[in-house]
């Protein structure tokens, strides 16, 4: 089984290489998909010695921002491997949590693999109330649309088998797609396992990018998307380039 890792990154100089670094570390055969999403920092100037150093790093350019949406749309289509992790470029989340996200899949119990935040962990960093709390609303409205009972809708770590992101077709150019994904494999009938995650939450003082906006930004995409149809599967492209720069020179 080879692991492909999407990491949208988007202004994330002071964080990504330590965190493909613990990515580097995690004990399976995988490719790091790195789609900068038209950063202003310093990060793609990291991702291209990333890419240079490591032969199991490929990295995507956009040159305008796309959203999140985007950035996993494009990861997605450049695919190689048998199972897609969605991983977010900051310290949010642990790739020490692989193993556990991975073993449902592995044991041929699962389809897709949701990392829950809020499913009994030992110990965990004290988290913002309203973004909390926001997030467990967005997470009922859309168990109802969806006749799913997940504890966390909007985690970062969502883990599919290859056909099922390739499905997926993604639409949302912001953090509204995380419900768009999630009705979208709902509706596939695909087989959903929650597992608990740590989590090292970020305040908006230290680089947080979702706010109340977006919360009304997923709540239209909860309605939108309970009556969309399912997308046919999606053949990859012939040479995983998805139709986007390889260079950070955008040439």
């Amino acid at each position: 089984m080879k692991l492909s890792v999407v990491v949208p990154v988007y202004n994330e100089e002071a964080t990504l290489a330590e965190l493909v670094g613990r990515v580097l570390e995690q004990p399976f055969d995988k490719e790091i998909i790195l789609v900068d999403d038209g950063s202003r920092d310093r990060s793609r100037e990291i991702m291209a010695e990333l890419e240079a150093a490591h032969p199991e790093i490929r990295c995507i350019y956009h040159e305008v921002n796309k959203g999140k949406g985007g950035a996993l749309s494009t990861g997605f289509a450049s695919v190689r491997g048998d199972v897609v992790l969605i991983q977010d470029a900051d310290l949010e989340y642990d790739p020490n949590d692989y193993s556990v996200l991975l073993q449902p899949i592995i044991d041929g119990k699962a389809d897709v693999v949701y990392g829950s935040r809020y499913r009994k962990i030992p110990v965990g960093r004290v988290h913002a109330f309203w973004h909390t709390h926001g997030n467990r609303v967005l997470t009922l409205l859309s168990n109802m649309a969806t006749d799913l009972h997940l504890s966390d809708m909007e985690t970062c770590y969502k883990v599919f088998k290859v056909e099922v992101a390739r499905r997926l077709d993604i639409q949302s150019r912001s953090f509204a797609v995380e419900p768009e994904m999630t009705a979208k494999i709902a509706k596939m009938g695909a087989r959903i396992y929650e597992v608990p995650i740590s989590y090292n939450g970020r305040g908006y003082h230290e680089g947080k990018k979702v706010g109340l906006k977006d919360a009304f930004i997923a709540l239209w995409a909860i309605v939108r998307w309970r009556f969309a149809a399912v997308p046919p599967p999606a053949p990859p492209p012939p040479d995983g380039s998805a139709g986007v720069s390889q260079d950070p020179s955008g040439a």
